[in-house]
């Protein structure tokens, strides 16, 4: 249940932030189709952006090493 909600919490500041940046007013129609795409988008960043830190993080050497100081 927290993790839900982490995550509800996470879109809907989101979706403030994409408000607050580009001065949309959510009144009009036009603003609410242009919250609408900056929001896919930024959604879409995400998801690219979790796929190259995934993958890094899989290219990683997790085990041990036979290194000796000296």
């Amino acid at each position: 249940m927290k993790i839900v909600l982490f995550v509800m919490a996470f879109l809907l500041l989101g979706v403030f932030f994409i408000v607050s940046e580009k001065n949309l007013s959510v009144r009009s129609p036009e603003a609410r189709v242009e919250l609408g795409k900056l929001y896919l988008g930024w959604l879409g960043q995400i998801a690219i952006n979790s796929g190259r830190l995934t993958g890094y993080v899989v290219k990683l050497d997790w085990f041990p090493g036979n290194k000796t100081s000296g």
